[in-house]
């Protein structure tokens, strides 16, 4: 036993809910990965984007893969933009403004859509105009995206980015090797705290995040049936 730990008997505690924390935090970045991905492959196949399929790097630290995340997101919310200008560009005003009516139905929304990326893309099925009103019109983009990058961004510039996101290596040790006595109990009990606050905030907006995508693939299973 360390000597800190026999002065301060809570440490082994403290050292063991931080890998915890540590690991829930892993757990929600990784549900993010696989997310993005389907997310990804979706905008690839049906609207004829090319946007990287992404992979979690366990040899990176916490803020390197957050920054993965943040590119991959950044694409998505660009080349939704960019399907929202073609749509601007190529429908008239009235029609345009259709898409965005909560009081149009649905199904004339993607009717509109799919005429615009027949345009587009030369060829275009009832899933791509389906994808692209479900993008446009939620808050997927707009809000959900948006969060989840500014907390990603967080999460990479606190004390828990230069960590490395492997659990078995030195990562959580980095931040506790040479410390001794008090200092030590305040480091924990800041790290411990600063990952309790990150991680509340993330994990909600992550499950936001997931949920979203979730029901544009249910969306896009129902329209290949």
């Amino acid at each position: 036993m360390a000597l800190s730990d026999l002065l301060y008997p809570d440490n082994p505690k403290r050292r063991q809910e931080l890998i915890h924390l540590h690991q829930e935090l892993l757990n929600c970045m990784s549900a993010n990965f696989r997310a993005t991905n389907e997310l990804v492959g979706v905008l690839n196949e049906h609207l004829g984007c090319t946007i990287t399929h992404i992979r979690m790097r366990e040899s990176s630290t916490v803020k390197e893969n957050c920054d993965i995340i943040i590119q991959a997101m950044s694409e998505i919310q660009h080349q939704v933009q960019k399907i929202d200008s073609d749509m601007k560009e190529k429908l008239e005003p009235v029609l345009y403004q259709k898409l965005y009516d909560i009081k149009e139905p649905e199904l004339e929304k993607i009717a509109i859509a799919q005429k615009v990326f027949s345009i587009v893309l030369g060829e275009a099925t009832s899933t791509a105009g389906m994808v692209a009103i479900k993008l446009l019109s939620s808050s997927l983009i707009t809000l959900t995206v948006s969060k989840l990058i500014s907390l990603l961004m967080q999460i990479g510039a606190s004390v828990l980015g230069g960590i490395s996101i492997t659990i078995l290596g030195l990562g959580i040790e980095m931040i506790l090797h040479a410390i001794l006595g008090a200092v030590e109990r305040n480091q924990l009990l800041g790290a411990v705290r600063s990952y309790e606050k990150h991680l509340a905030e993330f994990k909600a907006a992550s499950e936001k995040y997931q949920r979203a995508i979730r029901e544009v693939m249910s969306l896009v299973r129902e329209q290949a049936q």
